[in-house]
């Protein structure tokens, strides 16, 4: 932040302003011109006059003031009848550094409002404009059931880097070709559809594209069916892992595909006992899940796999509504020479068509063209339909829910509306969840958009279950987060969760005085990240032990109270000078000891390496003899995780 602005808004010199930050133990070097936003929220808690900001708030505090979802800070002033230097010094205080022209959101408006003692009435009902992450799940549930009609699967091919991903892709897609269909693929949209045995299926190829992982960082869950590809040669990796784990998530069936079988190396019993260790459990191994063997490079086992696919979206019965209202997913966007914005979306119910008015997160228009992945021009697209769209105002983001309106001002509204969210400024950071520690307790309250978020979230908490830490959902519930809540998160310890939903202000105000943490979310994976970090606070710590070698004594040099001299020659590893002995007679422990020096050919050593001669001097109360075995180790705090 500028020094000027900040001595303007202190109404302040420059000079002034940088003795009065001295005074109060601020440094600010004499040739600065700027400070960061943390160091100016701290000096304008010090220096800003408090009291004569609540005299001027009280006064017009009788009537409760009306806000709109998005206010620039000079109306925010001008509603509240104050001066803007008063707003711009209560937002800087609750860490919002916005300018005069700046717009802030309803929820930082109402804690501003009510800090310069305003009563804020609760902001009414607006329609929808943003989709929670059971909003298709709601949306399917509302549709009559003779209107539900069988949709193709929508497939992502997914695993560790290097295990044929790319590879088992571009064979489906060269076997489409080779099959006669006309064609083939000319351009890359993100997702193409083959068709087997006289059915489609749809295929995401974005597997290792940014635009996969911003969806899934976004909660967005377009994949039906995840065909996790596992090298016969390597077998389970840390990214085999990650997709396990995401598929446990979304409770997303899994087809196993245990590639590059052709390879002398390949051991596919020890992959299936790895992917078993994981909890994914082959039919051969007597679970349910399906394993197919290929060779993705000479194009084995590719139909099999294709016709387990096609098994098991019978099997899941995937439905949709091609009449009903028309939503779907942006998959990936860019600028394209000739078409401007353009998206490719997998339409999820409804059917898209020509003409169509759109919004996608801040970007509207209207359909001008419509193409699959050959570049073949589409009147419409249907349910599991993948379709490059051009029109938008501007380009969407992967993940970004895509719906159509009845006028092009409706949907420009929504686009408006998700835009100023997106670009206004809001309270700084969150609070962190805390559990109770003494009790190993987490207790939480969730409120959030619809019922079909509100049930995703609480399986996914109940994955979070050990047997160290009990996490309690005390009381859960669709809707804004209002003062009853509070109330309750106040006499159990408990924390507040509002994923997607409105805060009622006087509930702010109240969990402000009762000191209860409401935290708020729109993206699905940072709540669970933060719900897993607080429950693994509270797991009690764990030493673990580190090994760094081991040596036989040789020689004992000398023996004092306390303290030995020894000579030995390492066996395995090394030995550190900064570590930890552990002494050992006949495969038993006897003591440990604390290494004083370690010498090489009476030089000073930091380390000795196997096979190599040294002396040392430990600090023990054990008696060593010759033939003992001295351990080099150090203890660590083991990493928690769930």
């Amino acid at each position: 932040m500028n020094l000027s602005s900040l001595s303007s808004e202190l109404n302040m010199s420059i000079q002034e302003l940088r003795a009065r930050a001295k005074e109060k133990g601020f440094f600010i070097s004499p040739k600065a011109n700027k400070i960061d936003n943390f160091l100016a929220k701290k000096i304008t808690e010090a220096l800003a006059t408090k009291p004569a900001l609540a005299k001027n708030a009280v006064q017009p505090a009788k009537a409760p003031v009306k806000l709109p979802g998005f206010i620039k800070v000079r109306d925010f002033a001008v509603l509240l009848k104050l001066p803007v230097t008063d707003v711009i010094k209560t937002l800087i205080q609750n860490g919002v550094m916005a300018t005069i022209n700046e717009e802030v959101d309803f929820d930082t408006a109402s804690i501003v409002a009510q800090d310069l003692g305003f009563e804020v009435e609760t902001q009414a009902d607006e329609t929808q404009t943003e989709f929670g992450l059971g909003f298709l799940q709601e949306l399917l549930k509302a549709e009559k059931e003779e209107n539900l009609k069988a949709r193709p699967p929508i497939v992502a091919i997914m695993g560790h880097v290097d295990h044929g991903k790319t590879t088992l892709l571009d064979t489906i897609r060269r076997t489409k070709v080779a099959e006669g269909e006309s064609g083939g693929i000319t351009q890359h949209i993100g997702a193409y559809q083959i068709k087997k045995n006289g059915k489609l299926i749809t295929f995401l190829d974005t597997p290792g594209h940014e635009a996969f992982s911003e969806m899934r960082a976004r909660g967005a869950n377009v994949t039906d069916i995840i065909v996790l590809v596992v090298a016969a040669d390597d077998g389970v990796r840390p990214q085999t892992l990650e997709v396990i784990n995401r598929a446990k998530f979304t409770n997303t069936p899994i087809i196993v595909a245990i590639n590059k079988i052709d390879k002398p190396e390949a051991n596919i019993m020890k992959a299936k006992q790895e992917l078993a260790g994981h909890g994914v459990v082959t039919e051969e191994w007597g679970g349910k899940v399906i394993a197919c063997e290929i060779s993705a490079k000479q194009n084995k086992g590719i139909d099999n796999l294709l016709e387990m696919i096609l098994l098991t979206a019978e099997v899941e019965n995937f439905r949709a509504n091609p009449q009903g209202r028309t939503v779907g997913t942006i998959i990936e966007s860019k600028v394209t020479q000739g078409k401007g914005a353009t998206a490719t979306v997998i339409v999820q119910n409804g059917t898209l068509r020509v003409g169509d008015v759109i919004a996608a997160g801040a970007a509207f228009g209207r359909i001008r063209s419509l193409e699959d992945e050959t570049g073949k021009r589409l009147k419409e697209a249907g349910p599991s339909t993948p379709a490059q769209i051009s029109g938008f105002s501007e380009v969407p983001q992967a993940g970004d829910v895509l719906q159509t309106t009845e006028s092009l001002d409706q949907a420009k509204q929504i686009a408006v509306k998700i835009q100023k969210k997106n670009q206004s400024h809001k309270i700084a950071g969150k609070q962190a969840i805390m559990g109770d520690s003494l009790n190993k307790t987490l207790n939480l309250i969730l409120k959030t958009d619809v019922a079909g978020s509100l049930e995703a979230i609480k399986q996914s908490i109940a994955k979070l279950k050990n047997d160290e830490v009990k996490i309690s959902v005390l009381n859960e519930g669709v809707g804004e987060v209002n003062e009853s809540d509070v109330l309750m998160a106040a006499s159990s310890k408990a924390t507040v969760i509002s994923f997607r939903s409105k805060i009622n202000p006087k509930a702010l105000n109240l969990a402000k005085q009762k000191q209860v943490v409401i935290d708020s979310y729109d993206v699905i994976y940072e709540l669970l990240e933060d719900i897993t970090s607080a429950v693994i606070k509270m797991f009690t710590p764990e030493l673990e032990k580190v090994s760094f070698g081991t040596a036989k004594v040789l020689a004992i040099f000398r023996t004092e109270k306390g303290e030995m001299i020894v000579g030995g020659k390492v066996e395995q590893g090394e030995i550190k000078k900064q570590s930890q002995i552990l002494i050992s007679r006949d495969g038993s422990e006897l003591g440990r000891g604390e290494i004083k020096e370690l010498q090489q050919s009476k030089v000073a050593a930091k380390s000795i390496g196997k096979g190599e001669e040294f002396g040392i001097k430990l600090k023990t109360s054990v008696k060593i003899q010759l033939g003992d075995t001295l351990e080099s180790f150090e203890e660590k705090i083991k990493p928690k995780s769930l």
